[in-house]
């Protein structure tokens, strides 16, 4: 029996979400928004896109001062009738699936909230809008749209990678801001205050932008001593920063072996490839059969 390859079909919805009826208008609206093939479900997607693309665009066109200054009242009419279609889009969204609670928790819908949130906001903290601008992640419908859910699989696989080293990385982040405590405090003790170091977060903040190789510039040791141990820091910072690359990757590569099949290469001995290969990834030759 053949093996679909996850994400391949990628005019079904996801399992996640179930239709709250069988039948009805709720259902019909289901299929609409949730499903990817062609017909209605398609051409929603695409003037989804098309809207959100454009609601963006007016938020970015907005905060240039000149065309906000001509164009103000367009640009606040756009934005609320935007708002609008994307609140009533969300609202039925929550009222067409079987567990509203578990599409409002997932990746779109948290995004989908907050492309409306902020221009409600907006009627109590001004500004508030300007953070519109994350509607351009809900974009990432369109993968789905040009059936390339394959990529959404693997982007799930390097966030799988991403969280198995999660607890190397966050010992690296320790190890790199206890470095930063104590050559901060180092050099508040050598430089002190008349130096541009005034406090021990200053000279923290100084020696994050050392050790990241940033280098901005705005705070410089003077003293031999200071500049000697920011060498030192700088040395340091070089040898370490390639540390979180070396753990995701490795991460990876275990993740990427466990998923495929061990399969020998006739002409090249590799042995891991995915599960849907026929050929060798490396010399090309015909792999044997599972």
């Amino acid at each position: 029996m053949s093996r679909q390859r996850p994400g391949a079909a990628a005019s079904h919805v996801s399992p996640r979400f179930e239709a709250a009826t069988t039948s009805g208008w709720r259902r019909r609206m289901f299929e609409v928004i949730f499903h990817h093939h062609h017909g209605l479900p398609r051409a929603f997607d695409v003037i989804l896109i098309v809207a959100i693309i454009a609601s963006v665009l007016v938020v970015i066109l907005d905060s240039e001062p000149g065309l906000h200054e001509r164009y103000h009242q367009l640009f606040y009419a756009l934005e609320w009738a935007f708002t609008l279609i994307f609140t009533v889009e969300y609202a039925i969204r929550l009222a067409v699936v079987k567990h509203p609670s578990r599409y409002a928790r997932s990746f779109f819908g948290v995004i989908d909230l907050l492309s409306i949130l902020p221009t409600w906001l907006s009627l109590l903290f001004a500004g508030a809008q300007f953070l519109l601008v994350v509607r351009i992640l809900r974009i990432l419908r369109v993968f789905r749209v040009l059936k390339l859910a394959r990529y959404v699989d693997e982007a799930g696989l390097l966030m799988l990678s991403l969280q198995r080293a999660r607890r190397k990385i966050l010992v690296f982040v320790f190890a790199v801001m206890t470095l930063v405590v104590i050559f901060g405090a180092l050099m508040y003790l050598i430089e002190g205050p008349e130096n541009g170091f005034t406090s021990i977060p200053t000279a923290m903040y100084w020696a994050i932008v050392t050790m990241a190789t940033v280098g901005f510039g705005d705070i410089a040791p003077s003293t031999p001593l200071g500049q000697f141990v920011t060498s030192i820091l700088i040395l340091i910072g070089y040898g370490i920063i390639a540390v979180p690359t070396g753990i995701y990757t490795a991460e990876l590569t275990n993740t990427l072996r466990e998923r495929g099949v061990s399969r020998s290469c006739p002409g090249c001995s590799r042995r891991w490839h995915e599960p849907e290969a026929s050929f060798c990834s490396r010399c090309g030759i015909a792999l044997p059969a599972d």
